[in-house]
């Protein structure tokens, strides 16, 4: 357990000192796939998101349960749904290294399933990595969060 403290407490020093260092070419780089990657979801776009997301993905839903590359794409394109557009907050990019990144945030993500309206409030990290000349996202995690608790716009 003291192990898994020191590691943490060690990335969490170590992260702002490779943000800072990073490129401002990088960080406009892996911002510009981010996005790229948030709107293919949005607008389920499955050809984008075959070719954005590694095949050896590991997604962590919201309930905690870990799927691939198949189950997250299958979740964003379902011809019965349709999703609002979003706004992102607390917003993070952050290099890691040369190949390697990740971008978090948090949104209100609504929409209708099977035509019945849904909305929910997530955090979300993204890890990518770099592929050749382009990134894919090789890990996901949402967390689900209290919607009576976001901040009144």
């Amino acid at each position: 357990m003291r192990e898994m403290i020191a590691a943490a407490l060690a990335f969490g020093m170590a992260a702002p000192a490779l943000a800072a260092d990073a490129p401002a070419d990088e960080v406009a780089n892996l911002r510009a796939f981010a996005d790229a990657f948030d709107a293919a979801q949005i607008a389920q776009d499955r050809a984008a998101l075959d070719r954005m997301v590694a095949d050896d993905l590991v997604f962590i839903d919201g309930s905690g349960k870990r799927y691939g590359k198949a189950f997250f794409i299958d979740g964003w394109t379902g011809a019965d749904d349709d999703y609002d557009p979003v706004t992102l907050t607390d917003r993070v990019i952050l290099p890691l290294g040369k190949d390697v990144g990740l971008a978090s945030a948090e949104t209100i993500l609504s929409g209708r399933s099977a035509g019945t309206p849904f909305r929910v409030r997530i955090r979300f990290t993204d890890i990518f990595r770099r592929q050749g000349d382009s990134w894919q996202a090789t890990y996901i995690h949402v967390t689900r969060m209290a919607l009576e608790d976001a901040p009144k716009p």
